[in-house]
């Protein structure tokens, strides 16, 4: 398989060319600020791309920093990122997140995984997301769309995407850490979906086990 990942990430980066990009690498692209993807991140989870785009635009308006964030109120900040899934617990998240930047990192997101994880609010696929994203270091940002289609593959065989991030670090090699999520998600949002994959369609599919794909176009 180490020979094969080669060939499906050359033909993942010239098919997902045709689609749209996540979210935050979009935003990425447009400034490298880890607060800024940070925030965003905390925003998307279980929400749409648009709504991400969208909510994280009007947030900005008001606030591009934790020292201004934290300045708003909390249903001002609930207002400007609704409708994103669980607006009113991300506001307070965002809120939370602020406070311990401003207090224990002097204003600045830490830069190191281990740190990241000790905020509360953040778990690994933002961790992940920040340090990439954030500050092109190293790492391997996994969603439900790359632990299903890293599993679907046969490249891994885990449980949850703790299990799949942990697994990758010792089989994926290092140069493909920072796109390999930008190229799965964007695969499994348009091609591998979660129900009834576009298969026949798929130009990954002679790589491919099929694993837990019960039906498919």
């Amino acid at each position: 398989m180490a020979t094969d990942i080669d060939k499906i990430i050359q033909i993942l980066r010239e098919t997902t060319q045709k689609w749209r990009e996540p979210i935050v690498t979009e935003m990425t692209r447009q400034t490298h600020d880890p607060f800024k993807v940070l925030v965003s991140t905390i925003i998307s989870l279980r929400t749409k791309d648009e709504v991400t785009r969208e909510a994280s635009h009007r947030l900005y308006i008001l606030a591009e920093t934790p020292e201004t964030m934290l300045v708003l109120p909390t249903d001002t900040i609930e207002k400007a990122i609704y409708p994103a899934g669980f607006y009113r617990n991300k506001a307070r998240t965002i809120i939370a997140v602020c406070r311990t930047i401003m207090t224990k990192y002097g204003g600045k997101v830490p830069d190191d995984l281990d740190e990241l994880l000790k905020i509360k609010g953040i778990g690994r696929k933002t961790a992940n997301l920040v340090l990439t994203k954030g500050f092109g270091k190293p790492g391997i940002c996994v969603d439900t769309h790359v632990h299903r289609i890293s599993n679907r593959l046969g490249y891994v065989v885990t449980k949850n995407p703790v299990e799949t991030e942990f697994e990758l670090r010792k089989i994926l090699p290092e140069q493909y850490w920072i796109e390999y999520n930008d190229l799965l998600v964007t695969f499994g949002q348009n091609m591998c979906k979660p129900v009834s994959p576009h298969c026949s369609e798929c130009p990954i599919h002679n790589f491919c086990n099929r694993t837990g794909v019960k039906q498919h176009r």
